[in-house]
């Protein structure tokens, strides 16, 4: 399988998702959002290739989803601001999806972190905010499905 070095062609893209209720605050933002609030958070994440295997499948749907449990559950039922994660960020979703995205590089098979295009955590039905590289094609939104 080949993952995604030239996405200036047609590719295979596959995408999954996870979710988290959790509390947290903007220490420097101005705003009710300056006040302890919560959400009930879906991280999404799409990985994409050139290619698929002898199964007919870019990737498996399995590997991507236990990765984005595993790291939501970290995060499940938290005040954000108090985890080491994000000791020295602020806990924006932007942030948030940073994070994910960093992560999800270090735990993936290489094949792929080779292909991950996108971490994007929505914190309503209606926003969102995504991380990764600045060529990657930005998937049309759609309310996430939680």
């Amino acid at each position: 399988m080949s993952s995604s070095a030239d996405i200036s062609g047609f590719a295979y893209t596959v995408s999954a998702q996870a979710h988290y209720d959790a509390a947290h605050y903007l220490e420097h933002y101005e705003g009710k959002c300056s006040r302890v609030h919560g959400h009930r958070y879906v991280v999404e994440a799409a990985v994409q290739a050139t290619e698929l295997d002898e199964s007919g499948i870019a990737f498996d749907f399995t590997d991507l989803k236990r990765a984005l449990r595993e790291l939501a559950d970290r995060l499940d039922h938290e005040l954000l601001n108090d985890l080491p994660e994000f000791a020295e960020l602020e806990t924006s979703a932007e942030n948030q999806a940073r994070w994910f995205y960093e992560e999800l590089q270090a735990r993936l098979p290489d094949e792929l972190a080779d292909g991950l295009l996108y971490a994007r955590i929505w914190e309503t039905p209606n926003q969102w905010a995504q991380y990764g590289p600045a060529g990657a094609p930005l998937p049309s939104p759609a309310s996430p499905g939680v």
